[in-house]
């Protein structure tokens, strides 16, 4: 699992994202699971997934409405398959409206232009 936390912070919110490779659901569970042993983002307020699992999609917003689309959409215009994107969200106490999806795709493209291949 690569991790690149402290992407942004917006009124108070701060974002980090994750991924990892991931062909089945049990993987996609087993990066959540080493993600969130990291005390920090287990206590997140939100941990936001998707992956295409040979050409399936799968998602989980984790009480983020729409987001887990938001990175969907991004997976699949970079098409790629078979990884797991994480957005994690700390909620800062002040409702980001629609900027919380800009948030989510900053995040993705951050992960896109910098994790390891």
């Amino acid at each position: 699992m690569q991790t690149f936390d402290s992407i942004l912070t917006d009124r108070g919110s701060k974002y980090a994202v994750s991924g990892a490779p991931a062909s089945s659901k049990d993987d996609i569970q087993a990066a959540l699971k080493v993600l969130c042993g990291n005390k920090k983002f287990a206590k997140a307020t939100h941990n936001t997934w998707a992956a295409i699992l040979d050409g399936t999609p799968i998602k989980n917003d984790d009480g983020e409405a729409g987001a887990g689309m938001v990175i969907l959409r991004m997976l699949e215009r970079e098409d790629l398959q078979n990884h797991v994107i994480v957005v994690t969200r700390w909620y800062g106490g002040k409702h980001l409206g629609g900027d919380r999806f800009r948030h989510v795709q900053d995040c993705v493209r951050h992960y896109f232009d910098n994790r390891d291949t």
